[in-house]
């Protein structure tokens, strides 16, 4: 059967290189007699995996060497308990929403400390992203903390905030891999990785050595950053296939792509001619700033309701899979992460073009 275009906001296409490579050592990984999914993630093997794993991310976004990566469960959702349990010393954090995932973030925040949101979008429907100066945010504050690239909306943080000497977290599960960034201007970044990095089960988390060591007394102790580097990532039985999928897409970046540089080119490419193609058309919109635009997930609308399920429903039809708006926005959505090739950009293009000279 012929392969979709998956344009799945998460869990998101999976490159084809990756799945072809997964599939050839399903039943026996090298020389081991076995597969990744059934092998102790005690062995010398595995040890390797998830070394090597680690170190093409270092490699590929450049993490400094005062910064721990740790492989974890739960999802970006469980950080947003993780990072004020383990950052809030003072009980102090700043948070600036600008999409439903911030706003959970904060919402769990407010559970443990002081939260001043400094600023929310939601006054216009989160379509832009809003200009921060240092004198925006608490010297005090603990931590600043923003999602860096909307799924839901569409919108990203086309610079980072300068927040002084307060550290910097930012939620970066849809941006993550997709560009280069300054890891040093963070504190701590985060991502689920069933976006850009993988498949579901795996969350990464880039954190600087100096923030550790803080978690408050009651944090459950798989949610401690400094235990979990402590021991590896593997306190317990970490999600050992994901990881090994993981080190198999960043093995494709490097290998593949050509590194972050190649990959934003790309990326860049396929964004701009969908939404030049949305800008000229008579019958799509794209309702965000366009300075605030996702280069990740193009949101759209015609304007009516019952067309928007008919355009969904007969992109389905077509091939063009999962395409359909978050439900608390509607509409439509096309996450066009590192996996989606340019001719499955090009192609959705030519259907909607079809779809809107038949209507």
């Amino acid at each position: 059967m012929k392969r979709v275009y998956n344009f799945s906001a998460g869990p998101g296409a999976i490159p084809e290189w990756v799945l072809e490579k997964a599939a050839s050592e399903m039943l026996c990984y090298g020389e081991s007699g076995q597969s990744v999914m059934e092998m102790s993630h005690r062995s010398r093997v595995y040890e390797e995996i998830i070394a090597n794993t680690e170190k093409l991310l270092r490699e590929l976004m450049n993490i400094p060497d005062n910064y721990k990566v740790l492989f974890l469960q739960g999802g970006a959702s469980t950080q947003f308990a993780a990072v004020p349990l383990n950052l809030m010393k003072t009980g102090k954090a700043d948070y600036v929403i600008t999409g439903q995932f911030s706003k959970k973030a904060a919402n769990e925040a407010k559970r443990y400390g002081d939260v001043k949101i400094v600023a929310d979008t939601n006054d216009k429907n989160n379509t832009y992203i809003p200009k921060l100066t240092k004198a925006d945010f608490r010297p005090d504050a603990d931590y600043v903390h923003i999602c860096f690239n909307n799924t839901i909306y569409g919108t990203t943080w086309q610079y980072i905030p300068d927040t002084g000497d307060v550290p910097l977290v930012a939620d970066m599960s849809s941006f993550i891999l997709s560009e280069p960034i300054d890891v040093s201007k963070f504190g701590l970044i985060y991502a689920g990785a069933q976006k850009n990095m993988g498949p579901a089960g795996l969350t990464v988390v880039i954190v600087r050595e100096d923030l550790l060591g803080n978690a408050k007394d009651f944090t459950p102790t798989m949610l401690n950053y400094q235990v979990m580097a402590d021991n590896g990532s593997m306190y317990n039985t970490p999600p050992t296939y994901s990881i090994y999928i993981c080190g198999l897409v960043l093995q494709w970046l490097k290998e593949q792509i050509g590194g972050l540089e190649k990959m934003k080119e790309q990326n860049h490419k396929k964004a701009n001619k969908l939404y030049d193609f949305i800008d000229a058309s008579k019958l799509y919109k794209n309702p965000n700033n366009k300075e605030d635009r996702s280069m990740m997930n193009v949101t759209f609308v015609t304007g009516d309701a019952d067309l928007d399920k008919e355009f969904v429903a007969a992109a389905d039809a077509a091939g063009f899979v999962n395409i359909k708006g978050h439900r608390s926005v509607g509409g439509m959505r096309a996450s066009i992460y590192n996996a989606m090739t340019p001719e499955g950009v090009d192609k959705l293009i030519d259907f909607m073009a079809d779809f809107e000279k038949s209507h």
